[in-house]
């Protein structure tokens, strides 16, 4: 039988098995040879909150979703045309995001009564049989056996074989869509450096499952893609919270300060923590304290000390954390707080996305105390939008709030490398030395940013006082007036406001700047967005959309851009929050469209909501 190949723009496939089944792996490394190849892509990891959830249940499955092409991909694609499962429970949690008429490619040892059972079907039931009379294409592949025919002779126990069942799979899809093993080859070798019978036996497995999709003909067709037409330069794949670390060590490059994070392991932001542990040859210093409030507090003195000071966190953390953000900002001390948003509340659905951290991050604190907000829109853009941030509160003495989230913390996507040369200086002035017959040290005197003067402790004729009570404005005395009081309130105030001087202009992103519909997105929503504005366009419907990467204070020119269209809509991933923030400053008649479900926005429902609310005009 001939197999026709067949040219394709751009496709999506999702890997799920049980958590221990090795999917998250087999997606990174299929998301890796792809980014080689040339192609432009997103990805979606799914995996449980449970550190190991019963085997063969539906709660215990793990997911890893890639799109990728030959043109521009924003977004880790709504529905697969491919589906591979390692078990029952992997297609019943899965089968929901496959296309009508996509192929699953099936392990047929995890179809057993026990894995039925396990995944609440009937014990007499036939779910392979039933979604191929539903118009799917589905290949039974018995992985199990044909993993351990191929290592028979490894010298690997059974349980070692079995492990590397995923290789064999992922051999298979590499043969389908024309990958290259060599990449794949490379890593096993490294990662099983001091067991090369390990790395050897999985790497023979990725081998036999290529050569068994080639001999067998279970395939009637087979998948090229073009590389991607990109901006010429360097470029690797790259995770948000990768790109965070690398962001941050650029930042302390630049600025010559070294860098102090102060942090508390919480998913999914730990990989911050032990990216940046990494970095000590960076002059980066990490801290892992016993709680979130020592975390901050740690932070908080070193960036007393001269320290670029970060702490990082998920929205629990911060929760935690507020009163020291407080004693941050009436200290006029440079911090960075980086929140990696997941579902809540409390411990809610902690390895899911949400963007319900937005009203904590501009107002959850006690008294007037206001912070910077920056929002990165892509795992890539989180290393621009965290050097920002390290920047601005460097140059206004001020915490920032770096807003990521669970889906650009371990999404991926090429990152282009940037010229060092190219990054914005980060210039750092501490406040000089004094002798004995100058002006006293005045310690809340203020600069042309309203930012007061970074005094190094120990530096000579600079005691003044420090801590939480009021301060008088400029000698730093501890005061109780009511008017200075409320000067010193308008004055922190002022100054996080005046940031917007120095924020770029916001730019279309798609559309012109006047129109009848307005798209206004923040964060990890970028990707569905941009994908959803530009087919309505394509299909000739005057749609536009802005994304805001400075959601306190926002760019000047924010009001004037939502004046000009007939309506606003703003899609999050929460009740509506950015929508409070717009028509409380901006008195605009915006509309949400908000959905709360712990996974990204699909493009097709975005088109959905901008088709009805134009027709609402």
């Amino acid at each position: 039988m001939s197999i026709k190949e067949v040219i394709r723009e751009t496709a999506t496939i999702r890997f799920a098995g049980d958590s221990g089944d090795g999917m998250q792996l087999t997606g990174s490394q299929f998301t890796n040879t792809t980014a080689l190849a040339g192609n432009d892509l997103s990805t979606l990891p799914d995996f449980p909150a449970e550190i190991r959830a019963p085997a063969g249940t539906v709660a215990g499955v793990s997911g890893f979703q890639i799109h990728f092409g030959s043109r521009a991909i924003h977004s880790p694609g709504d529905m697969c045309d491919v589906l591979i499962v390692m078990n029952a429970a992997a297609l019943k949690a899965n089968i929901k995001y496959l296309k009508p008429g996509g192929v699953i490619i099936a392990n047929i040892d995890g179809f057993g009564k026990k894995d039925l059972n396990l995944a609440k079907y009937g014990p007499e039931a036939d779910p392979l049989g039933e979604v191929g009379t539903q118009g799917y294409t589905v290949i039974p592949v018995d992985v199990t056996k044909l993993t351990r025919e191929s290592l028979k002779d490894s010298g690997l126990t059974v349980k070692d074989i079995d492990r590397s069942k995923n290789m064999f799979v992922l051999g298979i899809v590499y043969w389908l869509y024309n990958r290259d093993l060599e990449p794949t080859r490379n890593f096993l070798r490294t990662k099983f450096a001091k067991k090369p019978e390990v790395a050897e036996a999985n790497i023979t497995a990725l081998e036999d499952g290529l050569k068994f999709a080639m001999a067998t003909e279970v395939f009637t067709e087979r998948y090229a893609l073009a590389p991607a037409k990109i901006e010429p330069g360097k470029y690797r794949n790259i995770t948000g919270n990768e790109a965070t670390v690398i962001g941050i060590t650029a930042a302390a490059s630049k600025s010559g300060l070294p860098v102090f994070l102060g942090s508390y392991p919480i998913t999914p932001a730990s990989d911050i923590l032990h990216g940046l542990s990494r970095m000590k040859h960076f002059n980066v210093m990490t801290y892992q304290a016993e709680d979130e409030i020592a975390a901050i507090g740690s932070a908080i003195g070193a960036a007393f000390g001269g320290s670029l000071g970060i702490t990082s966190s998920s929205g629990p953390g911060i929760a935690l954390k507020t009163e020291a953000i407080a004693l941050a900002t009436i200290y006029e001390l440079p911090l960075v707080i980086i929140n990696v948003q997941r579902a809540g509340p409390s411990t809610g659905m902690p390895t899911k996305t949400e963007q319900s951290d937005l009203l904590q991050a501009v107002y959850g604190r006690a008294g007037e105390c206001p912070v910077v907000v920056v929002a990165p829109q892509s795992p890539a853009d989180c290393f621009a939008s965290i050097y920002e941030a390290c920047k601005i509160a460097t140059q206004f003495m001020i915490p920032v709030m770096f807003l990521s989230d669970g889906y650009i913390a371990n999404g991926a996507e090429p990152w282009r490398y940037p010229s060092a040369a190219d990054l914005d200086d980060i210039p750092v002035q501490f406040a000089r030395s004094r002798e004995t017959d100058d002006e006293a040290f005045k310690p809340y005197t203020r600069n042309e940013n309203l930012a007061r003067p970074w005094a190094i402790p120990g530096t000579k004729g600079l005691e003044h006082r420090i801590g939480g009570i009021e301060k008088q404005h400029e000698t730093g005395n501890i005061s109780y007036d009511p008017d200075n009081h409320h000067f010193m309130t308008h004055m922190r105030e002022n100054k996080r406001n005046k940031v917007a001087d120095i924020l770029p202009l916001i730019q279309m992103e798609e559309g012109e700047a006047t129109g009848d519909l307005l798209v206004v997105g923040w964060g990890g929503t970028f990707g569905s967005i941009k994908q959803a504005v530009y087919e309505c366009r394509q299909e000739g419907l005057n749609v536009s959309q802005i994304h805001l990467r400075h959601l306190a204070p926002f760019p000047r020119n924010l009001g004037e851009i939502l004046g000009n269209f007939k309506k606003v809509l703003v899609p999050e991933i929460n009740n509506g929050q950015l929508i409070r923030l717009l028509r409380d400053q901006y008195f605009v008649d915006a509309q949400g469209y908000n959905r709360v479900r712990g996974v990204p926005f699909s493009v097709d429902e975005l088109k959905a909501a901008f088709r009805e609310a134009l027709e609402s005009l």
